[in-house]
């Protein structure tokens, strides 16, 4: 897939230890993806990561968005808070592989980095991986994905 096919509506969010990778992430995909969806933090003032897993994750459910990125300082907190909301699979990866892997068997919809783990040339090669996967519903994956969902209506 090239870097022109990226047929996806993009959230992108983080916090102000993202900020720096996310200003580079947002004008390096804005023209690759069908539209990027900036959820903030606009600036490197103090913000809490909780508010951008929220904003991302509402495009998302809402069907304004196809996928989400979300980047603070190490992918963890935006992570943790972003699986806290129905309908979210989020996940940190750092490494192309996972990525793709997590979207295609886990259908993974929200990647989240770490602005300060990783640089900005391996950041575009991981959300290039991600983006450009898809969910394969193999048996076993949809299994798997119908026992997450159950655990979210509990």
């Amino acid at each position: 897939m090239s870097d022109r096919e990226l047929p996806l509506r993009l959230a992108v969010g983080g916090d102000h230890a993202g900020f720096p990778l996310k200003e580079l992430v947002t004008k390096h995909f804005s023209e690759l993806v069908i539209e990027l969806i900036d959820c903030g933090t606009h600036d490197a003032s103090p913000s809490d990561y909780p508010d951008f897993a929220v904003e991302v994750a509402e495009k998302i459910n809402s069907g304004q968005a196809d996928r989400g990125l979300l980047i603070c300082g190490s992918g963890v907190g935006v992570s943790v808070a972003a699986n806290k909301i129905t309908g979210i699979r989020a996940a940190i990866c750092h490494d192309t592989y996972s990525a793709h892997q997590g979207v295609e068997h886990d259908d993974m919809n929200v990647l989240c980095i770490g602005g300060r783990i990783i640089g900005s040339e391996l950041a575009f090669e991981i959300i290039k991986s991600f983006l450009s996967a898809r969910y394969t519903p193999e048996e076993r994956h949809a299994r798997r994905l119908q026992k997450i969902v159950a655990l979210e209506e509990d």
